[in-house]
């Protein structure tokens, strides 16, 4: 048996509306939002009396998707520091490929994002930066150069 695809990744938030508002600015298109509770989720996800909302944006070819959930209940839990450096453990980052990675930091600025490190060349082949976004969400971004 083969996996299919990668369906998403969930990234859990405090402010789901600024944290859309930044992905949605980086291109990506909202496709749903609404809350999510219930017995069926608690035993997926493993956790007692959840209520959550929930927004799924996929990419402009359908293709990726990032699932944001907001936790009313039970609270979410942060176990690591806000502002982690590239080297902690877990996963670190959702890279996108994107036209013009200068242009889409100035974009993402006016949502608080900021450089990471800096926006590096790849040999002759891609554009590379790290953006830290809302809640410290790290985005890469590609550009490439052929």
């Amino acid at each position: 048996m083969a996996i299919r695809r990668m369906d998403n990744v969930l990234i859990v938030v405090e402010d789901l509306d600024a944290v859309i508002a930044f992905f949605v600015e980086l291109g990506m298109e909202l496709e749903g939002r609404g809350p999510v509770e219930g017995r069926w989720v608690e035993r997926v996800i493993g956790v007692e009396d959840v209520r959550q909302e929930v927004a799924m944006l996929r990419t402009p070819d359908g293709q990726g998707k990032v699932e944001l959930a907001m936790f009313h209940a039970p609270t979410a839990v942060r176990h690591e520091p806000e502002d982690a450096p590239a080297n902690t453990l877990g996963i670190r980052r959702v890279m996108f490929a994107v036209d013009d990675v200068e242009e889409t930091i100035a974009r993402l600025r006016r949502h608080g994002a900021e450089l990471v490190g800096e926006v590096q060349r790849f040999e002759d082949i891609f554009l590379l930066c790290y953006v830290r976004g809302p809640e410290g969400i790290i985005v890469g971004l590609a550009e490439e150069l052929r």
